[in-house]
Parts: C-alpha cells; sequence; structure tokens
C-alpha cells in the first residue's frame, strides 16, 4: 500500500483517479479547493476508510503529516468556460500550485506526477503530434492562460528533476469525457449531451471538418496509472488516436441519445486548433498502454449519467 496525494481530487478525471487508487488497496489523500470540483464525485471514494478530502487551495502553501509515496497534480482549470472566467487562477494553479507540490514531493522524497495537456501544441501544423513537436502556440492569445499554464508546470517538473533529482511524470493529456463531467463544463462533449438530451440543436462552431480525439475517462485512468507506475520521467501523450471531426462527433451523439435535434453552426472562436490528435507510439512501447473504449462505446456509457443530469 502506497500513501498518494491527489490535487484536484473532487474534479472529473482527480475524483476517477482517487477511486482507482483506492480500488488498488492505496490511502489517499485528495485535495480541492471546489472552484470547478463537486464534492459529489467523490461519493464513492469517500465509502473508503483510506480516503480524506481537504479543502485547500494549491497555491498555497501546502502541509501534510507523515510519509508520502506519490504526489499527483491534478488541479487544473482545465474547462475553457472556467479557464476563461478565472485566467489568473489558471495560471496560478499552473505555477505556484505546481511549485507548491513539486517542493511537498521533493520534501516527502515521493514521486511526482503533473497532468499536462495536448494544449500545449497549440494550434498544431504537425498531424499526429509526437511528444518531440514543440507546437504553435500564442503566448498572448485568448487560450494562453491555460496552454502558457501547462507549459510552464512541465518547465519547473523538469527544473526539479534536473536540479533536485526528483522522481518525476509528466502526462500529456488529450480530450477526455465520461461520466461526472459538469453539463457547464464547456467542452464539446458535455454541450451536446445537454443540447441533444433536451431537444436543442447541437451547436458546431466553424464548418464542423475541425478534428479531435477522445478518450474515455476509465482508458485515460489506465494511462495515468501506467505511467505512474513506469520509470518515463519524460512527458508521455495519454490520449485515444481514433481522430474525429466534430461534425462526426454530432451524429454519433444524436444516435446513442436517440435524439430528434438539429445541428446549427456558429463562428469558431479564435484561435481554435484546426487538428488535435495524439501520437501514442511512446505510450505502447513505454507503458503498453493503448485505449479500449471506443467512442460509440464510451458515449453510451456515459449517457445515464447526462441524462441524470439534465
Amino acid at each position: 500500500m502506497s500513501r498518494i496525494l491527489v490535487t484536484g481530487a473532487a474534479g472529473f478525471l482527480g475524483s476517477f483517479v482517487c477511486d482507482r487508487l483506492l480500488e488498488e488497496g492505496h490511502e489517499v489523500i485528495g485535495m480541492d479547493n471546489r472552484v470547478s470540483g463537486q464534492t459529489e464525485n467523490l461519493d464513492e471514494a469517500f465509502y473508503h476508510d483510506r480516503f480524506s478530502l481537504y479543502e485547500h487551495d494549491v497555491t498555497e502553501f501546502i502541509h501534510i503529516s507523515g510519509e508520502l509515496d506519490a504526489v499527483l497534480h491534478l488541479a487544473s482549470l482545465a474547462s475553457p468556460v472556467y479557464y476563461r472566467d478565472y485566467p489568473i487562477k489558471t495560471l496560478k494553479v499552473g505555477a505556484l500550485g505546481t511549485h507548491k507540490t513539486l517542493g511537498l514531493a521533493k520534501e516527502k522524497d515521493a514521486t511526482y506526477l503533473f497532468t499536462s495537456t495536448s494544449e500545449v501544441y497549440g494550434d498544431p501544423e504537425v498531424n499526429p503530434q509526437p511528444e518531440s513537436y514543440r507546437g504553435n502556440v500564442d503566448p498572448y492569445g485568448p487560450r494562453s492562460c491555460y496552454d502558457e499554464s501547462k507549459r510552464y508546470g512541465e518547465a519547473l517538473v523538469r527544473g526539479y528533476r534536473d536540479k533536485h533529482d526528483l522522481d518525476v511524470r509528466v502526462a500529456r493529456i488529450f480530450n477526455t469525457y465520461g461520466p461526472r463531467m459538469r453539463l457547464d463544463d464547456g467542452r464539446v462533449i458535455p454541450n451536446f449531451m445537454k443540447q441533444a438530451l433536451t431537444g436543442r440543436d447541437l451547436t458546431v462552431y466553424g464548418d464542423g471538418d475541425q478534428t479531435r480525439s477522445f478518450c474515455y475517462v476509465s482508458d485515460m485512468v489506465d494511462g495515468l496509472v501506467a505511467l505512474l507506475e513506469s520509470d518515463v520521467e519524460e512527458p508521455v501523450n495519454i490520449g485515444n488516436p481514433d481522430e474525429r471531426t466534430i461534425n462526426e462527433l454530432a451524429e454519433v451523439v444524436l444516435e446513442v441519445t436517440g435524439s430528434d435535434s438539429g445541428i446549427t453552426y456558429e463562428a469558431l472562436p479564435p484561435q481554435d486548433p484546426q487538428v488535435r490528435r495524439p501520437d501514442i507510439s511512446k505510450a505502447r512501447s513505454e507503458l503498453g498502454w493503448e485505449p479500449q473504449v471506443s467512442l460509440r462505446e464510451g458515449l453510451e456509457r456515459s449517457v445515464e449519467f447526462f441524462e441524470a443530469e439534465v
């Protein structure tokens, strides 16, 4: 059994990571300031006497009594709705929050895992994106608070690895979806699900030919755990290489929900990436991981949750 701290524990992805670690017999200390996280996401975790939750902002000094074997820094305002509303807080979580959690890992001699993002690649000129691609990012653009928070976070992780010989992991996460996503999340799958289940037209921005690659949450958690248990200290893409246009996604959502909704097209937001697809060769070879859940199957697994939320 290991003792593990998970920041962003009440979030969509963080709560599933807590559940998996508890299932594997670890003691889990969850931390969340509940800006975007929801305590009900941890209903299953609270059944375990090996789980505790602390309401705390990771940009402030962090004190944890006793030993820690790992620190998983998942705290982030990943939703476009939230990082546009809280740009400074988003930057502080990536900078100060990463600094504070790295300092804690150094103090405890713990393994450190940082969840970065495919957004470090910006609007890529290379498709699919390998970890070696340095990206096409505007540091002063409308999305820069999120993109740059993660790019800076990666640089901090590298600094602690090189200066303090800290045992680190960096996961570049691609679009993840599933139950526990907020309906007001602002990402495309919750938007489409909410619209389809309430009989409203699905809103597609631009011509809908831009692409994304969607990874079901259980596959993502498998990938993160595999990375944590590996000895890979360089960034690794974790995502599903099944690239779909937004138009294709809309059609699958309509089919799995049985909705009669139509599709409405609106102007594309500025600097919205045209393509997004992970090259997961490294994850396959170094971690023995690749996603197992198809887009249709993942959406079918998610419908009941979104119906209840609506």
